[in-house]
């Protein structure tokens, strides 16, 4: 597939990022309303956690599926089936008057949410195939997945307080409408890949293997770690995961070539992404408990007070993270972009119970912002660097994938270390407010440990990429070619 004209490239972009926009936002739009929609359908505490986790466990498990498909199928057909599946399935949401029908068609929305999200990105690096072009549409993909999720904070606040929770979901019908239309007017379709049979004992065992990964770690806070069911669905993942790669390296045609971890910046890139998840999370998730338990913030204050954050977030992946990977390449960037989140989740865990938000909170979030801007991008360059064409929803599968898993993971290992901490101190004797910061110190402490690591795998292991000359004579950088391990 390719695209002669540039102003259709960067209209086709724009579609791909909306369509992309939409399910980064559900993965966190949703949780503003859940209050609502408790006690509108009768949800216990308990079962409530369902409507995060259904959507979850399918997006977690049909990523690395979805990405493949696309690669045997053609990516458009694939991008357009995920866009179709995604928006009925929160029309369905939306009209939900009951939890089974909410929980099921969230699930079906997860679906869709892989598809988009694996093709998305092989997408893009079909279309821009110049090195400061391409350099620059990740810096615009990559503000829209990591700017879109503090979005759905502040948009869920504003949508359920105006309307209700079933706008949260109804509000994606004229965006999917829309992006449907326009991508089959600035995508032209391509041929798929299909050469031989495709693997469905492949396909069956990697999707199980991670939907149980994924059910295990978003349900392990409340069953133990340690208990019996935990445990043995994680043993039973990994035992289907190592069916699969002794399945994939015996295939003639396998839904997963493993020569794709060759690569050396590939298989680094998804490492260092994995750990960057796991900080991650204790930023968003933590922080905004502490707006909300510790310093009473409404919801739509909470969003709101992440709007900086989002603004240099924005205007250094859109502005900066393209001229920086144009003449240093990918490696420098990555590091100080690390750093700078590192930091920012470092001046978290002085945050005391009285805190000021300008004092306390601001600095903290506009250095993650900065951070996240700077070093996302050469992320997503890194983990498709050297890819044949082929395997581009592979290898995107896999990126995405691997933010996935290291979220889920490090969410719920924060979450149980901040749970434990605050029973510790309060059994000391501190007040529950104190109790409850102390634990929110506990998960920053250890998401700036995972970020730091991000920053030492990425100093160790990647290889950089040849720089361009200076970015101001316009020149590009030579594309970079597939290095081996």
């Amino acid at each position: 597939m390719t695209i002669t004209d540039t102003r259709t490239r960067w209209l086709a972009l724009l579609v791909l990022c909306l369509g992309d926009l939409m399910i980064v936002l559900d993965g966190t739009i949703v949780n503003v309303a859940l209050p609502s929609i408790r006690d509108d359908l009768g949800f216990s505490q308990e079962s409530l956690a369902w409507v995060v986790n259904a959507y979850l466990l399918t997006f977690g498990g049909f990523l690395l599926l979805g990405g493949r498909l696309g690669d045997l199928f053609g990516h458009r057909r694939l991008f357009l089936s995920g866009i179709t599946l995604f928006t009925l399935a929160s029309l369905a949401c939306g009209l939900s008057t009951s939890q089974e029908q909410l929980v099921a068609a969230r699930a079906v929305q997860g679906i869709g949410g892989a598809v988009v999200s694996a093709v998305a990105l092989s997408l893009i690096m079909t279309l821009f195939v110049e090195p400061a072009e391409r350099a620059k549409a990740m810096g615009v993909f990559g503000f829209v997945l990591s700017g879109g999720g503090t979005a759905g904070v502040l948009l869920g606040g504003v949508i359920t307080d105006l309307l209700s929770w079933h706008w949260i979901f109804l509000v994606n019908l004229p965006v999917g409408a829309a992006v449907f239309a326009l991508t089959l007017v600035l995508l032209p379709g391509g041929p798929g890949h299909v050469t031989g049979r495709v693997d469905i004992a492949g396909a069956l065992t990697v999707t199980a293997a991670l939907m149980l990964a994924v059910y295990a770690i978003v349900n392990g806070n409340e069953q133990g770690w340690t208990s019996l069911e935990t445990l043995g669905l994680l043993g039973v993942s990994a035992l289907l995961l190592v069916v699969f790669l002794v399945l994939e390296s015996r295939m003639s045609s396998p839904l997963m070539p493993l020569g794709i971890f060759r690569n050396r910046n590939v298989s680094t890139a998804n490492v260092v992404g994995v750990l960057m998840a796991a900080g991650m999370f204790a930023y968003f998730f933590m922080s905004a408990l502490y707006l909300q338990e510790v310093l009473e913030y409404t919801p739509l204050e909470v969003g709101l007070a992440y709007l900086p954050s989002m603004i240099v977030w924005g205007g250094s992946s859109l502005l900066l993270s393209d001229r920086l990977v144009m003449r240093f390449g990918i490696k420098p960037p990555l590091i100080a972009g690390l750093s700078l989140m590192a930091i920012g989740l470092l001046l978290l865990v002085r945050t005391p119970v009285d805190g000021n938000f300008l004092v306390d909170v601001l600095p903290a979030t506009l250095a993650v912002g900065l951070g996240a801007g700077i070093g996302f991008n050469p992320i997503l360059l890194a983990a498709m660097s050297g890819v044949a064409p082929t395997e581009a929803g592979l290898a995107s599968g896999v990126v995405n994938t691997a933010f996935m898993m290291g979220g889920a993971l490090g969410l719920a290992v924060l979450a149980s270390l901040a749970a434990s901490r605050t029973d510790s101190l309060e059994a000391s004797g501190d007040s529950a407010i104190e109790a409850l910061n102390g634990g929110y110190h506990v998960a920053y402490i250890v998401g700036v440990v995972f970020v730091i690591a991000s920053a030492v795998v990425a100093a160790l292991l990647l290889r950089p990429e040849t720089a361009a000359a200076p970015h101001g004579r316009g020149e590009p950088a030579r594309e970079p070619a597939a290095e081996g391990a």
